[in-house]
């Protein structure tokens, strides 16, 4: 006998890296909650990570408009259901009036930062169990990134972009670390470098592809859409990026994650799960925060972070992760 549906309304972050790191919460309730349909609301450049998703009935883009013109849009779509479950991961108004049994919605946090896992699980109070990132994909999708990633030795995985110059370490640093591990000697010496980042990277990320011959290099720099890249970092034996989108994809997908970090805080946005690493220079958040108080300057924070730091952090993460037929 088939479940009684169970209508799920979830209003989702903007950002990727946000949306990667509450996604555990919807892959939570799809397991376990019997008949569960859902309708997720994010921002258009979240809204991909979720197309998989079982049970989807539909996903609604947030597009940002004068005044409170998507939530008028939003409150339109969604009024008619009565609700088995809200989850409002933007704390935002409309979810007050819904029809619904159960209301999870986000307050703002107070006391000691926790992170954006945690505080996500604590909407349906798994704080103590909290749900880890992952990410539906498709037969179809995983068997691309397999075409994409082919054979031949590790991959080391990079994501040397970001959205704000002030998180990005020097491209000519990536290019540095890719062939100490890469090069004859390196841990990772005969493999190759698989390069993400979206379509406005393509000319920033050319130095980093002629680090190696082109037949070493995996660029997919604006050639694929995030779940793709998702399930391409499955192949991965290595990802080293900044604090990006990209860096949350990575943790999610299961490849030992190095993120590189500067003037965010890690204590909300360290790479999820138990192979990855937190790297940074000798400035703490709040120092980068005090010169830079709305975290918004064309400054390259970044530059206090010497090669040989990230270095030594990938070869100990290559260790720990070390197949143990390779022991």
């Amino acid at each position: 006998m088939a479940a009684k549906p169970f209508p799920i309304l979830f209003i989702g972050p903007t950002r990727i890296g946000d949306a990667v790191l509450a996604s555990g919460l919807i892959r939570k309730l799809a397991s376990e909650a019997p008949g569960a349909r859902f309708t997720i609301a994010v921002g258009p450049a979240a809204a991909p990570l979720f197309a998989e998703v079982p049970g989807l009935d539909a996903l609604i883009v947030l597009e940002k408009r004068k005044g409170s013109g998507h939530w008028f849009s939003l409150w339109n779509q969604v009024r008619h259901t009565r609700w088995s479950l809200v989850i409002d991961m933007r704390g935002s108004a409309i979810s007050g009036f819904l029809r619904r049994d159960r209301r999870a919605v986000r307050r703002k946090p107070v006391g000691e930062p926790v992170h954006k896992v945690v505080e996500a699980a604590g909407l349906l109070t798994l704080e103590n169990d909290p749900p880890a990132p992952f990410l539906f994909t498709s037969d179809e999708i995983e068997a691309r990134a397999a075409e994409l990633t082919g054979e031949g030795g590790p991959i080391l995985a990079m994501g040397p972009a970001a959205n704000w110059l002030g998180k990005t370490w020097p491209i000519e640093r990536f290019a540095r670390v890719a062939i100490e591990l890469l090069d004859e000697g390196g841990p990772m010496a005969g493999g190759r470098l698989m390069i993400l980042g979206g379509p406005d990277d393509t000319r920033y990320v050319e130095p980093l592809a002629r680090t190696l011959p082109r037949d070493r290099v995996i660029d997919l720099t604006g050639q694929v859409d995030l779940l793709t890249a998702y399930a391409a970092l499955k192949h991965a034996r290595l990802f080293i990026g900044n604090d990006s989108g990209l860096m949350h994809l990575a943790a999610a997908a299961g490849a030992p994650t190095v993120g590189l970090f500067g003037p965010s805080d890690d204590r909300l946005y360290a790479p999820w799960g138990p192979h990855t690493r937190v790297v940074r220079g000798p400035r703490a958040f709040e120092q980068f925060q005090a010169i830079d108080p709305d975290l918004n300057q064309t400054i390259g924070h970044m530059m206090d972070l010497p090669v040989d730091t990230v270095v030594e952090a990938a070869k100990g993460l290559l260790e720990q992760t070390k197949p143990a037929s390779a022991s």
